[in-house]
């Protein structure tokens, strides 16, 4: 399991719990809901995916170059991402990583088996297309950084917000949630397998997690957020 630098770790941490304080409000008083999941059960997996953001089930391996001005911005790096770059320069050979493919339990895990639930209660084909528009954004502004993984901005998301209000208004926020995180998701594994091996790498790549967490979880929040404004 990849071991997170605390600080940065802390930090996140505080922040998704003050934006849970109001949430956890609002899901009290039965005003959130995503589709037929209600507020308790919802509450309970915008809970449990921060904390599970810590969780990696091992995938598989592949090996990825290990350019050598990492040394010089690993420290850099560790502050930015908050992943311990420097300890995992040691790991492979000089030249080449080890990389260890996981699935990030609260990046990937919660949120596929939540989007697999929603779809099997209720087939959305406007979520699905919505989601093939967020997969090609995201290949599109993802970056593969050396040493970290695959980064994409947290604010991805929000290109889901308007196309769901215009196209299905009175389904916006489950269509957000699923085409949002769906397409992050899917465009995370599509930035992976156009990774070029031979050019960069990393000890980890960790779908749904790292760098790619932060877009998923405040995709996530704003679904469940709009849910309590939309009747």
């Amino acid at each position: 399991m990849r071991a997170y630098v605390n600080r940065k770790g802390l930090r996140d941490y505080i922040i998704y719990t003050l934006a849970l304080l109001p949430i956890a409000m609002l899901c009290y008083k039965q005003q959130l809901t995503l589709g037929p999941i209600s507020s308790y059960p919802l509450f309970l997996i915008l809970f449990l995916m921060p904390i599970a953001s810590n969780i990696e089930i091992p995938l598989t391996k592949i090996r990825t170059r290990k350019n050598q001005h990492m040394h010089r911005d690993a420290l850099l790096l560790e502050e930015t991402y908050g992943v311990p770059v420097v300890k995992e320069l040691a790991t492979g050979t000089k030249l080449i990583y080890d990389t260890k493919i996981t699935l990030n339990v609260g990046g990937f895990i919660i949120p596929i088996l939540t989007i697999l639930y929603l779809l099997a209660s209720e087939m959305d084909f406007v979520a699905l297309e919505i989601m093939l528009i967020v997969l090609v954004v995201v290949a599109l502004l993802a970056d593969f950084v050396d040493g970290v993984g695959i980064v994409i901005p947290a604010y991805v998301g929000i290109f889901t917000i308007p196309l769901a209000l215009i196209l299905a208004p009175q389904n916006a926020a489950t269509i957000i949630f699923i085409a949002g995180t769906g397409g992050i998701i899917a465009g995370s594994v599509a930035s992976l397998m156009a990774l070029k091996r031979e050019e960069k790498g990393s000890a980890y790549i960790d779908i749904g997690g790292a760098a790619c967490f932060q877009a998923i979880y405040v995709t996530t929040l704003l679904a469940a957020l709009i849910s309590g404004f939309i009747p």
